[in-house]
């Protein structure tokens, strides 16, 4: 997420559970209308608002303009359901959920993990992208790392993004992991020393990396993380509040017709460097995953 050399942070301050937020469109407060009438509400307005947390290419403010791979999929499904328009509210990613739930914004558009845990506190879409972990390291790979548990055996520093799945890896295998809050500053911990490696999804890693051609870091090869002796298969989604079941049900009605026809995704999500690679298993459901059936 950002232009080339670029090193703006773009993370709002979070205050308490949420506060301040910086929004693109000037709103701080969505339509407070609930259950199944806000999708009408939102048909009314013709916008609908979604938080993001800056990690690219999912979603990410790029020349004063909300992008990303989850951004476009938005604009297209809610123009089919009658919504022209994808307005966005900019916080830290550990305060998204938190942010839905205060109806600071309508969805969270960031390919969030559908985690039970998370699953609990608001009902997620289903799953828009299977992604795996790599880590980015100084050239050269010093230190040889290659998973989380190559960290844990060397005892290596690690940054990983607050509110990010690779945080919730670190926590239970033990390790002991520098909490940032954007993609930048996890690899401004690296290229400063303050941390060995930046651990985070593979696909935003290298979109980093291929973004800051000057920084002396290299992202290496993608991994399924292990846990236990259990690969944790990886899958997001955009997140919805418990309340709005017609909203969820009619997002997915057209996120179906577009991750069943593998031409019409890779049209939708191609040019921000997603592949067949992350096309939703169709036999990953969000059920499964909430259930933790995986």
């Amino acid at each position: 997420m950002g232009t080339k050399k670029s090193r703006a942070r773009a993370i709002a301050l979070v205050a308490g559970a949420v506060l301040t937020a910086a929004t693109l469109s000037g709103c701080t407060k969505t339509d407070t209308t609930a259950g199944g009438d806000l999708l009408q509400s939102l048909k009314d307005k013709g916008t609908v608002t979604v938080g993001f947390a800056g990690e690219a290419p999912y979603s990410f403010q790029q020349n004063g303009e909300l992008s990303g791979a989850t951004v476009a999929l938005h604009r297209e499904i809610f123009r089919n359901l009658g919504v022209e328009t994808v307005d966005g509210v900019q916080t830290d990613f550990g305060a998204l959920i938190p942010g839905l739930q205060a109806q600071r914004f309508d969805a969270v558009s960031a390919g969030m993990s559908i985690l039970p845990e998370r699953c609990e506190q608001a009902a997620f879409s289903e799953p828009e992208f299977m992604y795996t972990t790599a880590l980015m390291v100084k050239q050269g790979n010093p230190l040889g790392l290659t998973d989380m548990q190559s960290i844990k055996d060397k005892g290596a520093k690690v940054a990983v993004m607050t509110g990010a799945i690779e945080s919730d890896y670190a926590a239970s295998l033990g390790i002991d992991a520098t909490q940032v809050g954007s993609p930048q500053d996890g690899m401004d911990a690296v290229t400063s020393g303050r941390s060995d490696v930046f651990a985070l999804t593979a696909i935003s890693l290298n979109w980093l990396a291929d973004h800051n051609p000057d920084a002396p870091v290299e992202v290496t090869e993608s991994f399924v993380a292990e846990i236990d002796g259990k690969p944790q298969i990886g899958a997001g989604g955009t997140v919805f509040r418990t309340d709005n079941p017609d909203l969820l049900e009619a997002y997915n009605t057209e996120l179906r017709k577009i991750t069943s026809d593998k031409d019409k995704y890779l049209s939708i999500v191609g040019e921000f460097g997603f592949t067949e690679a992350e096309l939703p298993d169709p036999e990953l459901t969000t059920a499964k995953l909430c259930a933790g059936d995986i």
